[in-house]
């Protein structure tokens, strides 16, 4: 009987009501310049022309479709890192450093398509869209 009483009692002073985790909210990339950045990757490939509007377009380089599910790995100050899965089209892991407001250093890799990819490279706001 007193076992009992000492479980109910543990029970009723220890239960702790769930609360709504928040998700992260990436912060640091609403401190982007909105507007038109130019990528380049560090293997001298060729520059890429990105529309910014959130900050959120460096995320899925190779994936563009909107039905890829995110999980925010860190959402510091001035850097990010988000991995994502596209079902039926590969996955990714990115990472966004920010340098200045119109500066980032971006690193992504995962698999597109059933193949292999990363990324390496610098992005600068380069006017208007």
């Amino acid at each position: 009987m007193m076992a009992r009483l000492i479980t109910g009692w543990l029970v009723a002073c220890c239960a702790v009501t769930p609360i709504a985790a928040q998700a992260p909210d990436l912060a640091m990339l609403r401190t982007l310049e909105p507007g038109a950045w130019t990528l380049r990757l560090r293997d001298g490939g060729s520059a890429q022309r990105i529309c910014v509007r959130t900050g959120r377009e460096f995320i899925q380089l190779r994936h563009r479709q909107p039905s890829c599910e995110r999980f925010v790995v860190r959402d510091g100050p001035r850097e990010v890192t988000v991995q994502y899965t596209c079902r039926g089209n590969g996955y990714g892991r990115t990472t966004i450093r920010r340098e200045s407001d119109t500066l980032v250093q971006i690193r992504s890799q995962g698999i597109e398509g059933g193949a292999p990819f990363s990324i390496d490279g610098e992005a600068r706001r380069t006017g208007g869209c």
